[in-house]
């Protein structure tokens, strides 16, 4: 009897340790999120000014206790310095080694097609606030984007050059990576299919440093504006360069000019620069909040990236807390799911809904630069083949 009992004991104690050990899996003592970015180099400030807007949104969560008010959730931070083969390491970290629930980012184009492949392959949702690419999305259903596709810019780009700024002959200076090369293909093809023709577009690589050449010839050819598509670092030196080497030619940009860092280094060369990019938020209380709290928080304002950040998060968590109710866990499939039938989300930069191939149902923004201000002209998209100002 007494070793029937103690049998007994064996076997319940076992039973209990295993319940515990499987109790412990069942909830998780963090809800770990990745962030893949530039962190360092020339474009370091694009990953800072990103990964903040999510940090500022986990503290805001981790100060109510985190998911379902008990589990805080973690943000791990890679630095993939805007190069693809350094992502790839990030995501091997953090899927492998951090196990992470989801990916908020990357932040360049090149990496996030880069990351994409491997997030889909592995079942990880990814979210990039800024990969704009507008092919990013075609990876899989795993990737989403809470910024405006490429396509749309290119699109709206094409024609707000054609038909309101009277561009007839464009040129431009793009510089060979995944970003600026997409850019400059859509809007070539809606510039020209408006009627327009790129008389003149010249190449670099990635890392230069001098353009004075490309200049050279493009004000040589005389176009009405010069298209430059491009990152800050880039696009700082070619303003600068083109005024030492006496360009007189209007310039035109992308959503890379709403990165502020652009003031602070070639301030002086920014003075009517028409870009097209984010609409301009309204400015509401919820976003007066944030782009306070923001600025208290880390010393300087938010861009618009760092608010497609900050929502991006706050959509996770929202997916989060679903899977956590309905079953005690972060299920990676789950998640995805959850955050795919996001509707109506209430976001700092307005109500956000996702198309279903994970694009963002989003307008784009025109602005003309007055001196190192950026002026909000207005809203537009592209509707059968026309341009439509959204009032």
């Amino acid at each position: 009897m007494k070793k029937v009992l103690a049998v007994c004991m064996i076997v319940a104690l076992a039973s209990t340790m295993a319940l515990f050990a499987a109790g412990a899996q069942e909830a998780p003592s963090t809800a770990k999120v990745g962030f893949i970015g530039p962190m360092t180099g020339d474009y370091g400030n694009y990953g800072d000014l990103i990964s903040k807007g999510v940090l500022l949104a986990i503290e805001e969560k981790n100060a109510t206790g985190g998911i379902a008010g008990k589990v805080p959730v973690e943000l791990i931070v890679e630095d993939s310095e805007g190069d693809p083969q350094k992502g790839l390491a990030g995501i091997e970290k953090l899927s492998s080694s951090d196990k992470i629930i989801a990916l908020t980012g990357p932040v360049f184009t090149g990496v996030s097609f880069a990351v994409g492949e491997r997030v889909q392959a592995e079942g990880i949702m990814m979210v990039t606030p800024s990969g704009t690419h507008k092919d990013i999305t075609n990876i899989g259903d795993y990737v989403f984007r809470t910024v405006a596709s490429d396509g749309l810019q290119g699109e709206v780009s094409g024609h707000y050059f054609y038909e309101k700024l009277g561009v007839r002959e464009l040129g431009v200076l793009y510089v060979k990576n995944d970003y600026s090369q997409g850019l400059y293909e859509g809007t070539k093809e809606s510039f020209e299919s408006r009627g327009g023709k790129v008389t003149i577009a010249e190449t670099a690589q990635i890392g230069d440093k001098d353009f004075k050449t490309q200049l050279t010839k493009i004000k040589a050819a005389g176009p009405d504006a010069i298209y430059i598509p491009n990152y800050t670092a880039e696009m700082a030196q070619i303003l600068e360069q083109a005024t030492q080497l006496g360009v007189d030619i209007p310039f035109v940009s992308s959503d890379g000019f709403s990165n502020p860092e652009i003031y602070g280094l070639a301030g002086d060369y920014t003075d009517g620069v028409i870009y097209v990019g984010p609409t301009q938020v309204d400015e509401s209380e919820k976003y007066k909040k944030f782009v306070a709290d923001y600025t208290k928080m880390w010393g300087f304002a938010p861009d618009s990236f760092a608010t497609n950040a900050y929502d991006a998060a706050y959509i996770l968590f929202d997916a989060l807390e679903k899977v956590y109710a309905d079953t005690g866990k972060f299920d990676r499939k789950a998640v995805r799911d959850a955050f795919a039938a996001t509707k109506d989300f209430p976001g700092v930069t307005g109500t956000i809904n996702f198309a279903e191939n994970g694009d963002l149902v989003a307008y784009q923004g025109v602005y003309k630069v007055e001196g190192t201000t950026p002026k909000y002209v207005g809203t537009y998209t592209v509707v059968d083949g026309e341009l439509v100002e959204v009032k």
